[in-house]
């Protein structure tokens, strides 16, 4: 019997039966059995379980197992079975965790934390050709009364990212420039001026940044860059989407001219490597007219990152800049241009994509043509950004002749 080197043992705490040749599902924690009806050898079993593996987003099973171990180690724990697991189980384990708080009094989970336990429940179940025991009336009543607890008590609400709108990227990137001084800092402006701007025109997943590679971008003289998005929250099939980044009016704002920037930067670097890149950043020139339609470099590599990490030394790394890293760089740019703790407190790696709703939307931009940017899966998601982030926009309260 071949087993997953990565794969979650439920064994010692339920167990639990090996999972047919034609059953098996995304990072199903147990193996392809060799006494199933049909027998393959180890490295057809070895590929299936690889092929498996990406019906599922990688964070969703990561998020996945976790929440199996939490709920496998509390059944041990209290000497009721995981696998299968009874509705009054789960039930149990929900109201307990909801009651759980912090130091600080609050609650220790959100609902949709406790929402996310049970489709993980079931997603274990399921990959044993079991019953989805959190699809039973009983658990489903159980989320539903802890939401109405929550709310009628004011806990743990929505936490939504504050948006950066144009007048701020604007100001993040001005600042950024205007503040680089050493050749590796310059480089550090490179890179987080390109993000920031493509992020914010294309309205970006910071997911959709860092899995951009160069094959992916296209400048196109009549419209700027054409971005593909290879695979997305809502697209998990890969059937992908997309973008577009118009050449903006603006030298300092445009788009494409801080992407090519960046582009030169990463293409000195692995042709030369630092020495290349000092050259580069020195010989750049001022911010003071528009590049974006100068001659690009080909890169080394197609199938690299667009966006990678930068050390300290300021050389660049080979892998992408992480989704974590996205985050960082928000922050750290919006800390240095003057947003006070409170207001970087409420920024991250959605505020690039929930600035582009919440900007559009003041501007009188439709949800149809909002969508076309964004990828959303329903125009529904985007009156959630006009309620939160534009409740003035096409509201009847501006008629009232007040």
């Amino acid at each position: 019997m071949l087993t997953r080197p990565d794969a979650l043992q439920l064994g010692a705490v339920a167990g639990h039966r090996p999972v047919p040749v034609g059953s098996v599902a995304a990072g199903t924690p147990t193996s392809v059995s060799a006494t199933a009806a049909v027998v393959l050898e180890e490295a057809a079993q070895q590929r299936i379980l690889e092929v498996v593996a990406q019906s599922q987003s990688a964070s969703t099973v990561r998020n996945y197992r976790g929440d199996w171990n939490r709920f496998a180690r509390w059944c041990a724990s209290r000497g009721v079975a995981a696998m299968p697991a009874a509705q009054e189980t789960i039930a149990n384990y929900l109201v307990e965790a909801a009651d759980t708080r912090t130091e600080s009094g609050t609650r220790a989970y959100s609902p949709a934390t406790l929402a996310r336990w049970v489709s993980s429940i079931n997603f274990w179940h399921r990959t044993q050709d079991m019953p989805a025991p959190g699809s039973g009336q009983l658990v489903a009543s159980t989320l539903a009364g802890l939401r109405r607890e929550y709310a009628s008590e004011g806990d743990r609400p929505t936490n939504r990212r504050d948006p950066l709108r144009t007048d701020d990227i604007k100001h993040l990137v001005a600042t950024a420039r205007r503040t680089a001084e050493s050749w590796s800092e310059q480089v550090r402006e490179r890179r987080d001026s390109a993000l920031l701007l493509l992020g914010y025109v294309g309205a970006f997943r910071r997911s959709e940044l860092v899995a951009l590679r160069f094959t992916d971008v296209r400048r196109i003289r009549a419209d700027g860059l054409h971005l593909r998005i290879r695979k997305s929250k809502t697209d998990q099939a890969g059937q992908g989407h997309l973008k577009v980044a118009p050449y903006g009016s603006d030298h300092e704002s445009c788009p494409v001219c801080a992407v090519h920037r960046w582009h030169e930067v990463v293409c000195a670097f692995d042709r030369g490597g630092r020495p290349a890149v000092i050259r580069a950043v020195h010989t750049s020139g001022p911010f003071d007219r528009h590049i974006c339609r100068d001659p690009a470099t080909s890169p080394e590599d197609a199938l690299a990152p667009l966006f990678r990490g930068i050390r300290k030394n300021g050389n660049l790394s080979e892998t992408a800049l992480s989704g974590a890293g996205v985050h960082a760089v928000i922050r750290a740019r919006a800390a240095a241009a003057g947003f006070n703790d409170e207001q970087v407190a409420m920024l991250g790696g959605h505020s690039l994509r929930a600035g582009f709703v919440t900007e559009a939307l003041s501007n009188g931009a439709d949800p149809h043509s909002i969508i076309r940017q964004t990828g959303h899966a329903s125009a529904a998601t985007i009156e959630i950004y006009a309620r939160e982030r534009a409740p003035l926009e096409n509201n009847a309260v501006r008629h009232l002749g007040m």
